[in-house]
């Protein structure tokens, strides 16, 4: 968290000359590097200090148990334990593996800088429920999302599986959600992703890659030792 050095000054009136008192350090203001996130060129969000040591990249489906399950277990100790201080980023990459996905990715990613990961992290607590009613989405309705564009379709997801409604609630204005579901270069940029990850051998959910090499890790209890050791 960034800081300002407050410094008071204390002017007698009509006392007596004294002298100054001896100057005290500044007290050292510790930055909160989780509060620092950016989109990386390669398309992901990335939380933490650029400059970090350790480079830790998830690339993972929101509709992807596993990943929900690492979301759950690592997200509150990666982010207090080494992403704060500074000593390791994480950046999250989609990898998008059906329409159900498109849907929740788009409305995560329309939530930008600010509330990416607030979203993502939120859609993977419930994935559960919403992931429940869009089983629950009958034939008739399926057939007549197929005739809708791309866009409408994928809103018409979003909004039978309750991930809009989710998304308004970790602040995505639900309008500015369906503008998003409907941007047909967002959704061509989660289609790049898609290749670029394959042409790193990603083949599955969640790949975790540590300061660019592949790490032999698909759980918090694996991938933690070896940030561990790669922060020293």
């Amino acid at each position: 968290m960034r800081g300002r050095l407050l410094f008071a000054a204390a002017v007698g009136l009509g006392l007596p000359f004294a002298p100054a008192p001896a100057a005290q350090k500044p007290v050292a203001i510790s930055t909160d590097w989780t509060r620092t996130v950016v989109q990386t060129p390669e398309g992901g969000f990335r939380m933490g200090n650029p400059s970090a040591r350790v480079k830790v990249v998830e690339y993972g489906s929101l509709t992807c148990s596993h990943c929900a399950d690492f979301s759950k277990a690592a997200m509150a100790p990666l982010a207090r334990d080494y992403v704060k201080s500074g000593k390791v980023s994480y950046e999250f990459r989609n990898f998008v593996l059906n329409g159900i996905d498109a849907s929740a990715s788009l409305l995560a990613r329309c939530g930008g800088t600010r509330n990416f990961f607030r979203i993502t992290e939120g859609m993977f607590a419930a994935q559960d429920q919403w992931m429940g009613k869009v089983s629950k989405i009958s034939q008739a309705q399926k057939d007549q999302m197929k005739s809708l564009p791309t866009g409408e379709m994928l809103g018409r997801i979003a909004d039978l599986g309750g991930l809009t409604q989710l998304s308004a609630e970790r602040g995505l204005p639900a309008v500015q959600g369906k503008k998003c579901l409907s941007d047909e270069a967002a959704l061509n940029r989660l289609g790049d992703m898609y290749g670029a990850a394959e042409a790193l051998g990603v083949q599955g959910t969640p790949t975790f890659f540590i300061n660019g090499d592949r790490a032999a890790a698909h759980d918090w209890p694996t991938l933690e030792p070896l940030i561990r050791k790669a922060a020293g």
